[in-house]
Parts: structure tokens; C-alpha cells; sequence
């Protein structure tokens, strides 16, 4: 595997890049300091509103003109909201970066951000948060994020309806020029580029970029425990979550196996014992999500209205008793799908561009696929089931909605 090219610019922006010279596409992925968290009180949703904008003109283009020049380069993009930062991607053919990448950045260091697009970005805005009533799967774990982190690491991406309403023209501004800053911003590509001319492209357009800001902190406990939303409905979701190691934690690796093991397609445990033999579910799953300074295990199920104590009973008990140890079948299964995921990243530009990226702000520094590929080589049955037993869940967070609360047995300890 090439080097991974790794620089902070002078105006503090991180550059990562790393080569595949078998590709013929280049993607882009960067990481802006205006996430969830970041906005201020009252006006929770400036950032779904702030992402919508940055595609509303550039540079001093219109709306449509900056989209008929991405659109003309067949460059395919996106954004997202997160909770320390706004995403922004692309994909393209390698040689369009030259005329590509100024339009691309301009959405971040010279967005229009004209008073008369703010209205229908909050409509848009408004229009998601209403449609959430008919996502009770998404609702839930909006939910259980909210009751899980301590705040502001908890909001909804989407903000509220009534933080959206909030935000002025002149507001947005002022948050954009706050947040949309190099120092703290991570820019990294994957794919095909010549090193030296990608690196002085990127300093060309960002020379004149400057700006810092510090990372938002928790300010307090999340409220944990437990929380039941009533809704006249048949089904009945379930959501829960509860406290792991942290990525940059050497021991990150075994928890990624266990999830694996415990929730790695239909062969995994909570498929087997939840959906299969029991037939309580008609979708359940667990993930791991590690950050810099926390990591979780979270779950879901969604279940009709009879089975819903059964489902989160059994579902609680099976991850309570991956603390017993997995067998040695799991073991090989969980390891050969990390694997293979590992391979189907290193076919896509786009996931190896994400995946630098969040290593960079997470880690400090980015990872090779060689590297992963080793660190899942070594874990070991025996010091994976070591792992486990010491680490048994701890108390667990839970969110339903459906027509009545649950029980909580001992083993939820919320």
C-alpha cells in the first residue's frame, strides 16, 4: 500500500491524501467544525440549514450555475451533518480535480448564503423534521441519542423546529463564519492525483482561508435511563445503548469483533435468537460507534405490540451473554466478514476518503488498509473472549415508542 501523505497547512487546515494508482477516480472528503454541537442555543438546526445553503451558489455563482459546472464535470457529491462537523464528499474522474475542486471549496469558504434561499431551506428543514413522525425506526434513536450522550453531543442532527424558525439570515452568517474555519477542518482525497499538484491545487484555494475554533466539550450528564413516546401503532421499536471502549483504546478492535460476532448478518446472534428461532422480530441489529474520547455499543429492534417485552428481554440477554464468550465458529465468521469488508473499502475511493478523514480527527492520523487489515489479523480467540468477560455491559440506556411503556429487568440496570 502507497504512503499516506499526511500535512497540516499553514492556516491549520489537516491535508490527507492516499494514492491508488489502479483507480481512475479521486473522491474528497472533508470535515468542517459546524456540527450538531457546535450550534448555538436556540438555534439548534443552523447547521441543517447551513449545509442546504452551501449548495445554493459559490464563488459567486448562482445556484444554478455552480451546480450546472459540478453537474458539467460529472462530479457527484454530498453532505451530511454530524456532530462535531458538517460533511462534505465528492466523487469524480481523477483528471476533473483542477476545475472541480475550486467549486467544491467554495461551497465551504464562499458560500452565497443569500437572505432570499434561507426560506426555502427551512421549509426543506421543517419538511424532514415532520417526516421523522413517519420514521418511528430513525425517531427512536434520534431519541436514545438524546438521552444517551451528555449535550450538546446528543442533538439531532436536524435540529428543531423551533431552533430552525430562529435562525435569521444574518444569524446563519455569523455561525458560518464562526464555524467554517481551517483549523479544525480535515480535507483528505483518495484515489488517483499526482501528490505535488494536488497539494499546491489545494494551497492555491486555501491560502487565503484563515480561522480557528475550539472544539465543543459535554457540559453535563446525559439523562439516561429510560423513555417510553406513545403512538397509537402496531409496532413497537426499541432502541438502547450502553457505554465501550473508545476507538483510539488498543482493546477497540476486540469490541468490533464482538459486534461483528454478535450482529455480523444472519448468522450473527441477535438474528439467530431474536428474528430466526423466535420469530419476535421483523429487524434487529447492534453497532459500534467509538469516537475520540467515548465508544458505544448501540441496538434496535422493531417488533409488533405483543412481542416487544419478549423482544427486548431476549435482546438484552444476548447481549449480556456475549460477556460468556463466543465459540470458536463465531469467532472465524466475525473475522473473515471484518476482512472482507476491509477489502470492499479498498475498492471504493469514496469509503477510503471517509474513512482518513474521520482517523484524522479521531486519531491524528490517518490509517492504511494494510494497517487495519493487521490490527484485525491479530486479535486471537482466547484474548478476544478475555476481553469480553471483562467488559460486560454496563447500565443501558433505552427509548420505545409504541402503545405502552415496557418492563425493565435487572439486567438493563436503568
Amino acid at each position: 500500500m502507497s504512503l499516506i501523505h499526511q500535512e497540516q497547512l499553514p492556516n491549520g487546515l489537516w491535508l490527507i491524501a492516499e494514492p491508488n494508482d489502479t483507480a481512475q477516480s479521486l473522491s474528497m472528503s472533508m470535515l468542517i467544525p459546524a456540527g450538531a454541537a457546535t450550534e448555538p442555543q436556540g438555534m439548534q438546526g443552523a447547521c441543517t440549514l447551513l449545509e442546504e445553503m452551501m449548495a445554493r451558489g459559490a464563488g459567486g455563482l448562482s445556484t444554478r450555475a455552480h451546480c450546472d459546472a459540478l453537474d458539467q464535470l460529472g462530479v457527484q457529491r454530498g453532505t451530511g451533518v454530524q456532530t462535531q462537523h458538517i460533511r462534505l464528499s465528492a466523487t469524480m474522474i481523477a483528471d476533473k480535480i483542477d476545475r472541480a475542486l475550486p467549486l467544491l471549496l467554495n461551497m465551504v469558504t464562499d458560500p452565497a448564503l443569500e437572505d432570499e434561499a434561507l426560506e426555502p431551506s427551512r421549509d426543506l428543514a421543517l419538511q424532514t423534521i415532520q417526516s421523522l413522525k413517519d420514521e418511528p425506526q430513525q425517531k427512536v434513536m434520534l431519541d436514545l441519542r438524546d438521552r444517551f450522550y451528555p449535550p450538546p453531543l446528543g442533538r439531532s442532527p436536524y435540529g428543531s423546529e423551533a431552533g430552525i424558525r430562529a435562525v435569521t439570515p444574518e444569524a446563519l452568517r455569523d455561525f458560518w463564519r464562526a464555524t467554517c474555519v481551517p483549523k479544525g477542518s480535515v480535507l483528505g482525497f483518495a484515489g488517483k492525483f499526482d501528490w505535488p499538484k494536488l497539494r499546491e491545487l489545494v494551497l492555491e484555494h486555501v491560502s487565503g482561508w484563515q480561522g480557528e475554533r475550539d472544539e465543543v466539550k459535554p457540559t453535563g450528564d446525559g439523562p439516561l435511563g429510560y423513555l417510553h413516546t406513545h403512538a397509537d401503532t402496531t409496532q413497537v421499536h426499541i432502541a438502547l445503548a450502553y457505554d465501550a471502549v473508545p476507538e483510539p483504546d488498543e482493546s477497540s478492535i476486540l469490541q468490533r469483533v464482538a459486534i461483528a460476532a454478535l450482529s455480523g448478518g444472519m448468522s450473527g446472534r441477535l438474528f439467530t435468537e431474536v428474528r430466526e428461532k423466535r420469530g419476535l422480530c421483523y429487524s434487529v441489529y447492534a453497532t459500534y460507534a467509538a469516537s475520540r474520547e467515548r465508544g458505544a455499543v448501540f441496538g434496535y429492534a422493531g417488533t409488533t405490540t405483543p412481542r416487544a417485552q419478549e423482544t427486548l428481554d431476549v435482546m438484552v440477554g444476548e447481549l449480556v451473554r456475549l460477556s460468556k464468550g463466543i465459540d470458536e465458529s463465531e469467532f472465524q465468521r466475525a473475522i473473515v466478514g471484518m476482512k472482507s469488508s476491509l477489502v470492499m473499502q479498498g475498492e471504493s475511493t469514496g469509503a477510503r476518503a471517509g474513512a482518513i478523514t474521520a482517523d484524522q480527527f479521531i486519531l491524528g492520523r490517518p490509517r492504511s488498509l494494510d494497517e487495519l487489515a493487521d490490527r484485525v489479523d491479530a486479535v486471537t480467540y482466547d484474548g478476544l473472549n478475555a476481553f469480553l468477560s471483562e467488559n460486560a455491559p454496563g447500565e443501558m440506556t433505552i427509548t420505545t415508542i409504541g402503545p405502552e411503556a415496557l418492563k425493565m429487568g435487572e439486567a438493563v440496570g436503568c
